[in-house]
């Protein structure tokens, strides 16, 4: 299975935070699984840290590709067919970063590891 990790998702792998369900946990750790980290995650949690919203994410902020390759996961570029897929997404959804992940899931066949039941809306697959 490819996943892709939504950020809160991947902060709480990084943090080893039980706000992560077991079973989501058991599908990152599965070595048969790829799982993927999108580059909107990454100025996500670099913007959100800046601006003194993440505070328990400091160490994943300072080290994002580091805590990436650490971990074995792959990093996912955002493309300009991603921009423009996730700029043409109908709907209300105003977050820049879950219209990204979104597109990007959509556009790579990716099952999207989240809490973020607004992805069910545009046919996501997601787990969790």
């Amino acid at each position: 299975m490819r996943l892709l990790l939504d950020t809160h998702a991947f902060i709480w792998w990084f943090q080893g935070n039980t706000r992560l369900p077991l079973p989501a946990r058991r599908v990152v750790a599965d070595d048969s699984n790829d799982v993927l980290i999108s580059a909107a995650s990454a100025w996500e949690i670099a913007t959100k840290h800046r601006l003194g919203k993440l505070p328990g994410a400091g160490a994943l902020a300072l080290d994002i590709p580091g805590a990436i390759q650490r971990q074995k996961f792959e990093e996912l570029p955002v493309t300009v067919a991603d921009g423009v897929r996730a700029g043409e997404l109908p709907g209300p959804l105003r977050d820049p970063f879950d219209r990204m992940l979104i597109a990007q899931a959509l556009t790579h066949d990716l099952v999207v590891v989240s809490n973020e039941r607004i992805f069910d809306r545009y046919g996501v697959r997601r787990l969790w």
